[in-house]
């Protein structure tokens, strides 16, 4: 990867370090050569980058970890994030999480999503349940919508009693947040769809509250003006979006379905009612950025209660490195997001 400093990439992606271009140029040569032009992916390459950590019973960083099977036959599971800090016996709210990827790669036990689903637990003192879903192209869509379902049907009718006594007993269920980032915060966006039409029915204890959008992976047949303009910048580009959007739509689809452009020409329907209050974050590198400011123009159109906020020296994922000033103020944001946002009394006994 070039320097910012040398012509043609200054436009596209701001100053960064060394060490963060080579790990950024790095993991986009392992997925590139990884996606291969028959459509389906060398999972033996990825595993070179995808670097895993195991759950941990013991206290890593003031947050304990376990693994929770969901349905083996399908390798739905979740990794669950309990914090240790003392809550006095009050409740806190549950995050959902759904990591990025690309609906292609990477999991809850990737070190990457390990490192900031205990980030978010320790910065909202939250329980986070971070989902582990079917992946593309051996399971095209709606495979991950359908997953991110059963794990919140798991929630309401399980619990996690029998997975952590004391996670159970601090988990408010009532405050339950969708959280994702790129195709993750695509997830989110479906899954709430879903759980929001059988809103009223069938719920038992489980709410959502909210969600929260990072960079969501949107997209058309349309170019929009930030993709052409943000081409090259770092792990986005229309070529491996255009990929990606391939592997994971149904055979024969383009990137105007619904599940990519959900207020475009082929959205059917209207907004559920009980659809949550949404935090939408864009980044001013993002190519995606006005494919993001669409969906949350759309959510307003809707009369849906939705919040924009932008990162200017944003480019895709970078909450990924802590040590970016704006990876800690898009925690910050996220944990006044959900404080902001708890359950009327005459709402909190279920659906």
């Amino acid at each position: 990867m070039r320097s910012p400093d040398e012509p043609g990439l200054a436009a596209v992606a701001p100053p960064l370090s060394i060490t963060k271009r080579f790990i950024i140029a790095a993991a986009s040569a392992i997925n590139d050569a990884a996606c291969r032009s028959d459509g389906t992916v060398n999972r033996r390459l990825v595993s070179l980058l995808d670097a895993r950590s195991s759950a941990s019973a013991k206290p890593v960083q003031g947050i304990r970890t376990v693994d929770v099977p969901v349905d083996t036959s399908r390798d739905v599971w979740f990794r669950l994030f309990i914090p240790c800090s003392d809550s006095a016996g009050l409740k806190i709210p549950v995050i959902v999480y759904f990591h990025g990827g690309g609906f292609a790669f990477l999991s809850p036990a990737s070190y990457l999503y390990d490192h900031v689903c205990r980030r978010l637990c320790r910065t909202v003192n939250a329980i986070v349940v971070s989902v582990n879903y079917r992946l593309a192209p051996e399971h095209r869509h709606p495979a991950p919508y359908e997953d991110g379902v059963d794990v919140l049907r798991f929630l309401d009718r399980v619990g996690l009693l029998y997975a952590d006594p004391l996670a159970a007993d601090l988990a408010d269920l009532s405050r339950c947040f969708l959280v994702g980032d790129s195709a993750g915060a695509n997830i989110c966006h479906h899954v709430a769809r879903r759980w929001a039409a059988g809103a009223g029915s069938g719920w038992k204890r489980l709410r959502l509250a909210g969600m929260v959008l990072i960079q969501p992976y949107f997209g058309g047949e349309q170019r929009t003006e930030a993709e052409v303009r943000l081409a090259g910048a770092p792990l986005v580009t229309v070529e491996r979006t255009d990929w990606l959007w391939r592997a994971f739509l149904p055979e024969g689809a383009d990137r105007d379905h619904e599940a990519s452009n959900v207020f475009g020409p082929r959205a059917t329907g209207e907004l559920e009612e009980a659809l949550p209050a949404a935090l939408v974050v864009v980044g001013g590198f993002d190519p995606l950025q006005d494919w993001q400011r669409r969906y949350y123009e759309g959510l307003k159109a809707r009369g849906k209660e939705a919040r924009l906020v932008e990162y200017p020296e944003a480019f895709h994922a970078f909450f990924a490195f802590p040590d970016l000033k704006q990876s800690a103020v898009l925690m910050e944001d996220v944990r006044s997001f959900i404080e902001g946002h708890r359950p009327s009394k005459e709402n909190t006994g279920g659906c």
